[in-house]
């Protein structure tokens, strides 16, 4: 486990906010040099703790007004890899899991609307072969998302 100081701490707190804050702005805001801020960003993005700065995509606002949470089970659990490489060539696939329980893996999904779900589900996920069932729950609004708590 990597431990992480004050600096680093505060550093990530101010990303959080703005992602494309500058490093000098963060260096001005933290009172701390702007060497210090591209030295700790790299080293926090080579330990894995930042693995990159993106935008959020808010989806219902480019027209993707269906979410979906989906257990699958696979005929065989060996199966998962060739089953994920294929998931990873449906764009509306957001999220995938590895989970306990019923299934042996969890996605996320979004789309346009109902008869893209059906689509989604029907024509894309269930023809992958390896996958022995799907089981859907419709998302209707996420009540909140973040990070962890630092």
């Amino acid at each position: 486990m990597e431990t992480l100081d004050e600096f680093d701490i505060n550093i990530i707190k101010e990303l959080e906010k703005d992602g494309r804050m500058a490093y000098s702005a963060i260096a001005t805001t933290l009172k701390i040099s702007n060497t210090m801020v591209h030295q700790r960003i790299n080293r926090l993005m080579e330990q894995g703790i930042i693995t990159g700065i993106k935008p959020i995509i808010n989806e219902k606002k480019i027209g993707y007004d269906w979410g979906a949470f989906t257990g699958i089970t696979l005929n065989k659990d060996e199966d998962s890899s060739r089953v994920i490489d294929e998931l990873k060539k449906i764009p509306e696939v957001t999220e995938c899991y590895f989970i306990t329980g019923s299934f042996t893996l969890y996605i996320k999904m979004i789309a346009r609307d109902h008869e893209h779900m059906r689509k989604l589900l029907y024509e894309k996920i269930d023809t992958i072969q390896g996958i022995a069932k799907t089981d859907s729950m419709i998302e209707l609004g996420c009540a909140f998302k973040r990070n962890i708590s630092l």
